[in-house]
């Protein structure tokens, strides 16, 4: 059961400050509640009550009820958040209007003082920032009318789809042929069900695979480019280099033929063994990589978060295993049966066990920027300690055991967006605890998009057959 200072932090969200979430919160526990019981229960002053009171009941979540001593009534809990995200909704379509007019006035006058000059027109461009990359692309692909050509890698493929899908449909359906060649390692279902889904609406996507090195570009109607400046790097990490050069499109789109006719349909490899695949998948993973795992058993946790953590070790990675599910000394014990000689390594401080208390909790409470601020601490004392890098893991349990749902999908998501410490990360998930929550398929969902890869174990009735998929 959450605190009063838990439920008022959720309640601010839907637009309230947390003492007017407080002092909602407990008229409403109270039923008819004078100042002074609210002022008890809330633990606001009085004055700040007067002052509250007014504004609660001008959005319509409290009523003053005739009679002395003035008493109050709060409206009930689904109708106060109807009221508040409609509220919300009306703030937003007002703002979004008044941007649209400032859109229209600025254009206008903006488009009135520009001097276009052939001779100042560039032909290159350097986009150093992730949004930025993400918007030159998105715009790209909403320009395109005949064709879409793209090099890219397999986890850059992911993010592509994460980022663009609607866009790249849009494209298709005004038949806009889309052609791209994957520079993957290994093959997976999840690209063959995307394929499966783009054949069943008749759509001109077509994908191939090479092996052989390349850079990694997208060339629209042969007109305008954009260039990876490095292979290796996540996308924002060195800049891309946007170009219309009729003289370097020219190269590029030569070098993309040549490539697609020597290249092999995506459909056309072998689907390798889920255990081979995942073998694979774990020891391709690169710095800033942040995979979800879905486990039904302790045997499937064990078999993919310790080969993972081994992969790291025996690669000079130093590694964190934080427990949920159990305690550290039973995780010990299981490395210890796997293979892992777990006394060796956490004395060369090559491997860390520890609970979630100490990460999750490291300020005496769950907050995003603490928790992030340990993973930096522990990444950085890795390097200062001589390791190429840093593989870490968590287990989730406690996120479901506390009830911290919303506080955990908030952070999911945050390290996904902001995972700007360049280690590798696997959030592992319970799948037993996952499908006993009220909405296991919304959950599910969320945890989709904020993950570039889910990994699945077993079989689950509620979920589904179990695999690798990108999200």
């Amino acid at each position: 059961m959450l605190s009063l200072d838990e439920n008022a932090e959720l309640l601010a969200s839907f637009g309230l400050t947390r003492n007017q979430a407080k002092v909602y919160i407990s008229v409403a526990k109270l039923g008819i509640a004078s100042i002074n019981q609210i002022s008890k229960a809330s633990k606001v002053r009085r004055e700040d009550i007067y002052r509250i009171l007014p504004k609660l009941e001008k959005m319509g979540l409290t009523e003053k009820l005739l009679g002395k001593p003035t008493k109050v009534r709060a409206a009930p809990a689904e109708d106060a958040l109807h009221i508040l995200i409609e509220r919300e909704q009306k703030m937003a379509k007002k703002r979004v209007n008044a941007l649209e007019t400032k859109r229209a006035t600025f254009l206008k006058h903006f488009k009135s003082f520009r001097v276009k000059s052939e001779s100042e027109e560039a032909h290159f461009a350097l986009v150093p920032q992730r949004i930025g990359i993400i918007n030159k692309e998105m715009n790209m692909i909403r320009k395109a009318k005949n064709t879409i050509d793209i090099i890219t890698s397999r986890d850059k493929f992911r993010q592509f789809f994460i980022n663009h899908e609607e866009t790249l449909k849009k494209a298709i359906e005004r038949r806009t042929k889309v052609r791209m060649i994957l520079n993957v390692t290994d093959h997976e279902n999840s690209i063959v069900m995307i394929m499966k889904e783009y054949e069943s609406l008749k759509a001109p996507l077509y994908l191939k695979y090479t092996d052989n090195p390349s850079s990694h570009y997208l060339i629209v109607d042969s007109a305008e480019a954009l260039i990876a400046t490095s292979t290796e790097a996540t996308m924002g990490r060195n800049p891309y280099l946007w170009t219309d050069d009729d003289s370097l499109i020219g190269l590029l789109q030569k070098n993309f033929e040549s490539l697609w006719h020597s290249s092999v349909d995506i459909r056309a490899i072998e689907t390798e063994p889920l255990s081979e695949r995942m073998t694979h998948y774990l020891k391709d993973l690169k710095p800033t990589n942040h995979a979800i795992f879905l486990y039904d058993s302790p045997e499937a946790k064990y078999n993919v978060l310790f080969n993972y953590l081994k992969i790291g070790l025996e690669n000079g990675e130093a590694g964190v295993y934080v427990t949920s599910d159990e305690n550290p000394s039973q995780i010990r014990e299981a490395m210890e049966k796997f293979g892992i000689h777990v006394e060796k390594h956490e004395k060369t401080g090559a491997l860390n066990i520890c609970g979630y208390e100490d990460i999750y909790l490291a300020g005496g409470e769950f907050d995003i920027a603490t928790t992030m601020n340990s993973w930096s601490k522990l990444y950085n004392g890795a390097l200062k300690n001589g390791f190429k890098g840093l593989r870490v893991t968590g287990e989730t349990a406690w996120f479901f055991r506390r009830k911290l749902i919303p506080e955990l999908i908030e952070y999911e998501k945050s390290l996904h967006t902001v995972l700007d410490i360049p280690m590798i990360a696997i959030c592992a998930y319970n799948t037993n605890l996952l499908i006993k929550a009220s909405n296991p398929m919304d959950l599910y969902n969320e945890f989709l998009k904020a993950h570039g890869t889910i990994l699945f174990s077993g079989i689950d009735k509620e979920l589904g057959r179990m695999e690798i998929r990108a999200s």
